[in-house]
């Protein structure tokens, strides 16, 4: 078996993919990139800390991640499974699929979602002499290399180095918002960071942070709606508005879907002293047809299991004072 990092760094840039000229553009050097964008987000979950053992798990986080150098590379609209580079990734040699129990592995399945990738398999582990190079930094950034420069025309290298160092950084952010009780309510830039990298580093660790704790469901209206593919309906919304505040912490933070957000912004809905829903009488006016908006009023709002990361009661105040309509 292959232990040395010349073996792998050959194996990471001979990877097998379509390689038809009429499907695939010379941005991606006429192949498809899929293979390279699913080692490429499972380095970015090494670096960041979300992956610690060998065994890479079919997760939303993984799929979201996945999602993103898809959206950031491909042509808008585009879109891919993470399931298909994970399952005939198998080919390349340092790939072990881990079957569900029962369920014996076999070559030329047909797995064009995650849900079906998630019955068939547990997951999947990579070549003892491989994984201990990716947890190292120094090789795990020459096998990405390899990655990026093989597979991606030289233009799109720096969009593609941007996006691992977002990834890698707002995951950590994520991390320390939920883990650290005093954290400061400003977020610390690392010196290399101009501004337009210091938001997108800053805002993906925040919505991290928030879809996490209200388990991808809408604090307000209670829906849960999660794709097997990365897909969520929920956002993370500040209570007291970024540009006011400068603070990230959870408990200026509340999970919401799209309509709730909007509402919640234009002071359409908030939240009351017992955490209960408010929706505004301005919801009726000028010909609205709010629908099930009303129904919600009075109603619990959803909230994180631990108390220390419920909206801040202060917070919510503020909201109604400066965003609410109460009539």
């Amino acid at each position: 078996m292959c232990r040395k990092l010349e073996c792998y760094l050959k194996s990471f840039s001979t990877l097998r993919t379509d390689r038809s000229r009429a499907r695939w553009s010379a941005a991606t050097c006429h192949q498809a990139p899929y293979k390279p964008f699913l080692l490429l987000s499972i380095l970015d979950l090494i670096s960041a800390g979300s992956i610690n053992k060998n065994f890479i798990e079919p997760s939303f986080e993984l799929a979201e991640t996945f999602a993103g150098y898809v959206s950031k590379i491909m042509p808008l609209g585009a879109s891919a499974s993470m399931s298909y580079p994970f399952y005939h990734m198998d080919s390349v040699g340092f790939w072990n699929l881990v079957p569900q129990p029962g369920i014996p592995h076999e070559t030329g399945r047909t797995v064009s979602s995650a849900k079906r990738l998630r019955e068939l398999y547990l997951g999947a582990r990579f070549d003892d002499g491989l994984y201990p190079l990716l947890v190292m930094t120094s090789s795990r950034e020459k096998l990405r290399t390899v990655l990026i420069t093989k597979y991606f025309a030289e233009e799109l290298q720096p969009s593609l180095r941007e996006q691992a160092y977002v990834n890698t950084n707002a995951s950590k952010y994520s991390s320390e918002l939920l883990t650290t009780a005093d954290l400061s309510p400003v977020y610390t830039a690392n010196s290399e960071e101009n501004e337009t990298l210091k938001t997108r580093v800053r805002s993906q660790g925040f919505r991290k942070a928030i879809v996490t704790l209200y388990n991808h469901r809408c604090s307000l209206c209670g829906i849960r709606m999660l794709t097997p593919e990365g897909h969520t309906i929920v956002e993370a919304a500040h209570i007291i508005p970024w540009s006011k505040s400068h603070d990230d912490r959870p408990q200026n933070g509340i999970a919401m879907c799209r309509l709730c957000h909007w509402s919640f912004d234009e002071g359409l809905m908030g939240v009351g002293d017992e955490y209960e829903v408010l929706v505004s009488k301005a919801v009726r006016q000028d010909n609205n047809f709010p629908g099930h908006m009303e129904t919600l009023s009075g109603r619990g709002i959803f909230r994180p299991k631990k108390s220390q990361y419920w909206p801040n009661m202060g917070n919510l105040v503020r909201h109604r004072k400066d965003k609410f309509r109460s009539r």
